[in-house]
């Protein structure tokens, strides 16, 4: 996949490609550099970059991602979803909400077109992210009243990919 970053204010070309699993070759401008990675809680990475191993915390911020290792922090934006940041919308006084994707990855699948009435629970989306595939779907009853990307499109999270005006219940 590739990727436009913004990395401390200064734009990268990147390109990230899945080898196996968690192994990654990750390219950024001319620099190659062969990443592995485990998890070790919610914000702690165990990261091993071109074979030294080196612990790296991420946190979602409203800018972005800040990613903290080596005693230096760096501020990472997606350049192209900046692009994106304009299917962001306000409801408008309605009651509304919107389907996100929870990593980064690469849209599908769309299921679903503009006006159409959803239930809650329905697929609306399939999203791809490490050669898995996970759907995405309707967070309740309602009426499909955007759709903000289409297949092969990157997405981050936070990115609104649809977006659902909830049908009040009477009861």
């Amino acid at each position: 996949m590739e990727y436009n970053l913004i990395i401390n204010d200064k734009t990268f070309p990147v390109t990230l490609d899945i080898q196996d699993g968690k192994k990654y070759v990750v390219s950024i401008g001319e620099k190659q550099f062969s990443v592995e990675f485990d998890r070790i809680g919610e914000h702690l990475l165990s990261l091993d970059v071109n074979g030294k191993k080196i612990n790296t915390y991420l946190a979602d911020t409203p800018e972005g991602k800040e990613i903290f290792f080596n005693g230096k922090s760096y501020l990472v934006i997606d350049a192209d979803a900046l692009e994106q940041e304009g299917t962001r919308k306000s409801s408008g006084g309605k009651s509304s909400d919107e389907v996100t994707s929870p990593m980064p990855a690469v849209v599908i699948k769309v299921m679903v077109k503009e006006g159409d009435m959803v239930e809650k629970g329905q697929g609306v989306v399939v999203v791809s992210a490490m050669k898995m595939e996970t759907t995405l779907f309707a967070p309740f009853a309602g009426c499909v009243t955007k759709i903000n990307v289409q297949s092969g499109d990157k997405v981050m999270p936070g990115v609104i990919l649809v977006d659902i005006e909830k049908i009040e219940e009477n009861t």
